[in-house]
């Protein structure tokens, strides 16, 4: 329905939008959330302190891993087939023959949807950037929350950090607080600068609110409070910023009671897949012989990496091996150099069905270059065969590079 895959802008969605009836401006408060990574896992632990607290939750995310209905959540439950299916058929005949892209449609559809059903509060997660995605049309949010900022899609947001954070960091509005993580310090002084220019209130990581492990769980402080919070599900210490981002969010909500029972619940219980996933049904995982593990994880930049190798910290007593999966658009080498000296053995595969992924051959030279015992497999299921046939005892296997890789993975597991 357009000549480009994307095609940032706002025009087309805010005259579709209006041809609907302006469903965004009918909408229960909004948290917009913006950054390169963690929004998912942040959006994720905030719908567990909600809906912990006995609040009702829309929530809008991407990409999806296995069903697109996954984008769109009413009230806590994934959009049905039959009402996904009328939505969408209304916002293309509204369209009628103007162009549109893929990543406009799905959040007019769920704006559409979120419009149509009660419910207390909206987590809208940005697609790409934040000025001219398409869920920035959101004119007055009750919360904006910016997730860590690095390099990523350069292509379309631009090849330095500056440009980035400018793209990112424009989701804050005027007199809307804003959380925000810790970014880096160039990063971080661009954001403030950027909160004031615009006179958005700023509530900054490692500043105004801190989250540290302690012996027991984590331990979250502000100015107003402290809290005594549990480790939370989801595996890999960068999630405790991740959950104290959250956390900070959840406390920054203004008309929402969310009693530290809600907080700790919302931690103990989030489910997130394909973020350090362990696996461990399915045929994946039960073809594996005693003392193996298998485990997802569908981050493809730097910042994921890096947030891999510092959990390997926990993992290097085992032997730890990966199988690699990755869009063309990504950089292997930047994305495997985190990891040197720490795999034992790297297999690399394409993504069956998805148009614009590195061939396994092509992976494997980035793998050589990091020194790492490297060979391309026709499959992710011959991959893990031939690292257990290969490695001389029982390890870990971490499957990684792409969330389109974590989502057929879980498809085809079941």
């Amino acid at each position: 329905m357009h000549p480009k895959l994307i095609d940032l802008g706002l025009d087309r969605v805010e005259t579709l939008l209006e041809r609907l009836g302006n469903p965004h401006r009918e909408l229960p408060p909004v948290v917009h959330v913006a950054g390169t990574n963690a929004k998912g896992s942040v959006i994720a632990f905030l719908r567990a302190i909600l809906e912990a607290a006995g609040h009702s939750v829309h929530v809008y995310t991407s990409p999806h891993l296995v069903r697109f209905n996954e984008r769109i959540r009413l009230a806590g439950s994934l959009i049905e087939d039959d009402a996904l299916n009328d939505i969408l058929q209304e916002c293309e005949a509204a369209n009628g023959n103007d162009p549109i892209t893929f990543f406009e449609i799905p959040p007019v559809a769920a704006f559409l949807a979120f419009s149509r059903q009660p419910a207390d509060i909206v987590l809208l997660e940005t697609g790409l950037g934040g000025r001219l995605d398409a869920t920035s049309v959101v004119e007055k949010p009750a919360l904006c929350v910016l997730t860590p900022i690095s390099l990523d899609h350069q292509k379309f947001l631009g090849d330095t950090i500056e440009e980035i954070v400018r793209e990112k960091a424009a989701i804050m509005k005027p007199g809307i607080p804003c959380v925000t993580a810790a970014h880096g310090r160039k990063a971080n002084k661009l954001v403030a600068g950027l909160a004031k220019e615009i006179g958005a209130p700023l509530f900054f990581e490692g500043k105004d609110w801190f989250v540290r492990k302690a012996v027991r769980g984590l331990v979250f402080e502000s100015a107003e409070t402290r809290l005594d919070l549990p480790f939370p599900a989801l595996a890999g210490t960068h999630q405790h910023r991740n959950a104290g981002l959250a956390v900070a969010a959840a406390k920054g909500l203004t008309g929402f009671r969310i009693p530290a029972a809600a907080l700790s619940l919302g931690l103990k219980t989030v489910q997130w897949p394909g973020r350090l996933q362990g696996l461990k049904q399915g045929p994946l995982p039960e073809s594996l012989p005693d003392g193996w593990e298998l485990w997802l994880d569908g981050g493809h930049n730097q910042a994921a990496a890096e947030a891999i190798a510092k959990h390997y910290r926990a993992w290097r007593k085992r032997p730890f091996h990966l199988i690699l999966g990755m869009m063309a658009g990504k950089d292997p080498q930047v994305f495997l150099k985190p990891l040197e000296g720490k795999v034992g053995l790297l297999r690399t595969v394409g993504i069956a069905g998805v148009t614009g992924a590195f061939d396994a051959e092509t992976l494997a030279g980035a793998g050589r270059v990091w020194r790492m015992d490297t060979a391309p497999s026709r499959s992710v299921s011959q991959a893990v065969k031939d690292i257990v046939a290969t490695a001389p005892e029982p390890g870990r296997i971490l499957i990684c590079g792409s969330l389109y890789l974590a989502g057929s993975v879980l498809k085809d597991n079941g």
